[in-house]
């Protein structure tokens, strides 16, 4: 079928992993974890202190004053990556249990504490030259609410190795290197959204509630609703359109995210709340991606998962790395607008508690159970890491594949076990047993 968005056909670039100098450099690539956490009280409630960490890079705010962002350097491996995550939270959790103020924590779930209404969201406040990062989440507040934006999850960011991309662009017959670098991430970008509804089916950790965050005066009413992932779901932190981009080429793809900001649907690209993002190096704006091209694809749909003391299980990220080389070895089509809906909404739907809820849309009317679909995709794996001659990856995905055969090992479904009654008074004792194992 022809894309809606282009007239001309595209030539899709292809990996053949089939090369044995592909193949030798598939598993290297550049690893970067960003996890947001809550600063709060011992009580579970929001912290009010200023930010902690002013000096330090790698410790920063996103939202509010108190949702601290852990920001690991780019890393040659997604072990360096975990550990270094690791080792930034154990710091982080040191420092704050020796705030002059009182001892405060890292809240270790997606979903936020005790809220006492929106007046108990700090927004991060800058100063100077800054001042502009200030008065965009005062912009954000006012149209998508505060509440909303206590949501906190970890974005994982990786990039194919030099060795890896130039031996495959040897025989893509590309006019130039960064075209086919840019083409590669662009149809990644696209198979990955179309699969995104698995990683979030799989890394789902959020299945319970505080009532303070859907009423005020239901503070301390732990809820249960049907979502694995509040925030991956209908409810969740998402514009209020479901965009359709184009992923033909890197000028199409800026030009059709940047119309959303000329129709005033966003007020910069960072608005547009999209679970797969593609970066430039250094500056994050459309105009540098546009002429630098791609360095990195950004994956914005793992939640935080209070049963690993980190905030994330590493075999997770060693899965999601694995995807994402198995689904550029699949064949690229075009994704079609009403593909790009159906995805959006199939992520929605993987969020959900209940199994029997998620229907994977595979095309008109078409559905299957979301079981299915996760083990074809899982099997599909398996058969081509052994291929690659890689056995030694089957473990991670081993790993994923008992999930999807035994619901109860899901996340969401020993999370809610554990903390269906007193969700915030039991988070807060996981809270502080972890604080003290260090």
């Amino acid at each position: 079928m022809r894309n809606n968005f282009r007239k001309e056909s595209v030539e899709y670039m292809s990996v053949d992993f089939t090369n044995p100098e592909v193949k030798k450099y598939m598993l290297d690539g550049k690893f970067g974890l960003e996890k947001e956490s809550l600063r709060v009280t011992p009580e579970g409630f929001l912290s009010h202190t200023p930010h902690p960490f002013p000096d330090n890079p790698n410790m920063e705010r996103d939202f509010c004053e108190n949702q601290t962002e852990l920001i690991t350097d780019v890393q040659d491996s997604v072990d360096a990556a975990w550990k270094q995550l690791k080792e930034l939270h154990e710091k982080a959790v040191r420092t704050l249990l020796k705030q002059k103020s009182g001892p405060e924590y890292l809240w270790p779930f997606s979903n936020p504490p005790y809220v006492k209404g929106e007046d108990d969201i700090p927004i991060a406040v800058y100063q100077g030259k800054l001042k502009r990062k200030e008065e965009y989440r005062k912009y954000l507040a006012a149209k998508y609410g505060k509440k909303k934006m206590l949501f906190s999850g970890i974005h994982f960011n990786f990039s194919f190795s030099d060795e890896f991309l130039h031996e495959s662009y040897k025989n893509a017959g590309c006019d130039s290197f960064q075209e086919y670098k840019n083409q590669i991430y662009l149809e990644l970008a696209a198979k990955v959204t179309r699969y995104g509804w698995l990683i979030v089916y799989l890394t789902a950790a959020s299945p319970v509630m505080d009532g303070s965050y859907f009423q005020d005066d239901e503070l301390g009413k732990t809820v249960i609703k049907n979502y694995a992932s509040p925030r991956c779901s209908e409810i969740g932190y998402w514009n209020s359109f479901i965009p359709a981009l184009d992923y033909g080429n890197m000028d199409d793809y800026v030009g059709s995210i940047q119309s959303y900001i000329e129709k005033g649907c966003l007020r910069e690209a960072a608005e547009l709340y999209y679970p797969v993002r593609l970066k430039p190096a250094g500056e994050n704006t459309l105009e540098h991606l546009k002429e630098s091209g791609v360095n990195h694809i950004e994956l914005r749909m793992l939640d935080l998962n209070p049963l690993s003391p980190v905030g994330v299980m590493k075999e997770d990220l060693v899965f999601i790395h694995l995807l994402l080389l198995y689904l550029l070895a699949q064949e690229s089509s075009d994704f079609e607008r009403f593909e790009q809906l159906m995805a959006i909404k199939n992520e929605k739907r993987a969020a959900k508690y209940e199994e029997r809820d998620i229907w994977i849309e595979t095309g008109w009317n078409q559905a299957v159970s979301v079981r299915d679909a996760a083990l074809d995709v899982l099997f599909g794996m398996e058969n081509f890491f052994e291929e690659c001659g890689h056995p030694e990856m089957l473990e991670a995905i081993y790993f994923q594949e008992e999930k999807v055969l035994c619901g109860e090992k899901r996340y969401a479904v020993r999370i809610k076990k554990e903390f269906c009654r007193d969700y915030v008074k039991k988070g807060m004792l996981l809270t502080k047993e972890y604080a003290e194992k260090l």
